[in-house]
């Protein structure tokens, strides 16, 4: 999440403190869960902020995100929270794993985030669940790659106690989340290079029109909204958390020259890049 470590780079997959993370990211509490699924244990009271909606999370929980969530944590130093990421990659092996990446506990309809009793304050489910999961790492890391589908496995299944049986009903929104999920990971991947529908809709096979409606059908946005948003994002980080020239994000950003850029930002966010560097000074 937010700066990868070399494991989830390397398998896809991850297990860490969120202190851990916070600190790892110079103690910036909001983080991307990018093209990464994410479920949080927790251990004791937190409180996360998504799409400004606080959620306040009550200890003993588990947290089921999706990809491309953006959340700020407040008030977890000092407690045991982890954090589980893994990319669609590591976990879809089969029609099964399919289903539950596309189902309502990554892809909520009716909230950002899907909440479920985890009985992580239990010294002993944390031994089995953590301590064991270190000791494979250690092991074999074919052994540990294997433990670790099986956790996100087991804790997606205990998650599915707690799903309404009217949401069980398998419905054209299914098949469109999945899409659409795939979409944004395709998104997070070449969004330097490709800033147009038709080449994301052409990799998942379907139409530019379908690709849209699919994307206002789940999100409420075409498929061109949410191409912005990423770029329009990925623009303002750049310029205000990078010393590159705005000749060189432009470059990095896939743009053809700084004026296209410069443009592309004053349009969506505003200002123009110089300003919203000299507004940092």
């Amino acid at each position: 999440m937010y700066q990868i470590t070399d494991q989830l780079r390397k398998i896809g997959f991850n297990i860490d403190l969120i202190s851990n993370i916070i600190k790892r990211n110079n103690f910036e509490k909001k983080i991307n869960t990018m093209q990464y699924f994410c479920i949080l244990l927790v251990t004791q009271n937190i409180d996360l902020i998504i799409s400004d909606t606080r959620y306040t999370i009550e200890g003993g929980n588990a947290v089921f995100m999706g990809p491309q969530k953006s959340l700020e944590i407040e008030n977890a130093h000092g407690k045991e929270i982890y954090a589980i990421a893994f990319s669609s990659d590591f976990y879809d092996k089969s029609s099964k794993d399919s289903f539950f990446l596309n189902s309502q506990v990554f892809f909520n309809s009716q909230s950002e985030i899907f909440v479920s009793p985890y009985f992580g304050n239990n010294k002993y489910n944390e031994f089995i669940l953590v301590e064991r999961l270190l000791k494979y790492q250690i092991k074999n890391e074919s052994l540990y790659i294997s433990a670790a589908h099986n956790t996100i496995e087991g804790l997606i299944l205990d998650a599915y106690l707690h799903v309404d049986d009217e949401d069980h009903k398998i419905d054209e929104r299914l098949e469109y989340v999945s899409y659409v999920n795939r979409f944004r990971v395709l998104l997070q991947r070449d969004f330097k290079s490709e800033k147009k529908v038709l080449h994301y809709a052409q990799e998942l096979k379907i139409s530019s029109r379908k690709l849209t409606e699919m994307c206002e059908y789940v999100y409420s946005k075409s498929a061109k909204q949410i191409i912005i948003e990423k770029v329009k994002n990925e623009c303002e980080k750049a310029i205000k958390f990078s010393h590159f020239t705005m000749s060189e994000i432009a470059f990095d950003l896939g743009f053809s020259d700084e004026g296209n850029f410069s443009n592309f930002v004053k349009k969506h966010c505003g200002k123009k890049p110089s300003e919203m560097r000299r507004m940092l000074v």
